[in-house]
């Protein structure tokens, strides 16, 4: 697969990323390299290898389920800066 300049320039627009028109084939250039080394990762042979999470053997951490301190209602809104029946007020955000 190869990127070209168009390409390019509408995945740095999805992005949202501005890209100046001479930078384009740079860009496109380097999204080539980054193809071809994903590509030389496919040809690797993984079959029967186990996913790790890291390079020594290893159990993740695990707590607790518990319940924890609760019933803290109104001093964690003494912090709010408005605060309406029990709940955080915020400005409305949706026109």
């Amino acid at each position: 697969m190869s990127i070209d300049t168009e390409t390019a320039a509408k995945v740095a627009k999805l992005a949202r990323i501005k890209v100046e028109p001479e930078a384009l084939p740079a860009l496109a250039q380097e999204f080539n390299t980054i193809l071809g080394f994903i590509e030389q990762l496919n040809e690797v042979d993984v079959e029967g290898v186990e996913p790790m999470t890291s390079v020594t053997p290893m159990r993740l951490k695990r707590r607790k389920d518990g319940v924890t301190d609760g019933d803290m209602q109104d001093k964690i809104l003494s912090n709010a800066p408005d605060a309406r029946e029990g709940f955080f007020a915020v400005p409305k955000v949706v026109e």
